[in-house]
């Protein structure tokens, strides 16, 4: 299974790079981690933001890869635990589809992308940079897989 992190931002800070990448990297080729970088509108003061994140929307959209299962990330989705995303990953490692996480920008994620996933998924009820968003995914998502193979890096 491939996991696909499409995520709106470009020019990430190298701590973000980095961080994402230290946890990608532990993950195994069972649960290959794939990020996906979207281009952001340009914001300015007179940007129109709904079309913004109308456009980004439609970016994210048109780069999930075919036949991946869509889930996105966005504050008014299900919160889960560390054991029910390993129950989640367990899921998805057995039916073995591709998954495609969706990461909206600075002022979110459009409607449209909402719409086309399966789940809405939660970090958490704060209100979470965009970028720092990857590093949780990533980190969250090893977590599990090490919860599911009773690797010691995850402790109850």
């Amino acid at each position: 299974m491939k996991i696909h992190l499409l995520a709106v931002g470009i020019r990430m800070p190298d701590w973000i790079k980095t961080g994402y990448a230290e946890y990608a990297e532990r993950l195994p080729r069972e649960c290959q981690l794939n990020l996906i970088e979207i281009p952001a509108g340009k914001r300015s003061t007179r940007a129109n933001l709904p079309r913004l994140v109308r456009a980004e929307g439609e970016r994210l959209l048109a780069a999930i890869p075919a036949s991946s299962r869509v889930i996105a990330l966005d504050e008014r989705g299900q919160e889960w635990g560390t054991a029910e995303l390993a129950g989640q990953l367990a899921s998805w490692l057995q039916e073995g589809c591709n998954l495609s996480l969706l990461i909206g920008g600075p002022d979110g994620l459009d409607a449209a992308c909402r719409d086309r996933a399966e789940h809405l998924w939660s970090l958490s009820r704060l209100t979470l940079p965009h970028p720092l968003v990857r590093i949780v995914v990533a980190e969250q998502l090893y977590r599990a897989w090490s919860l599911l193979h009773n690797h010691p890096y995850h402790r109850v």
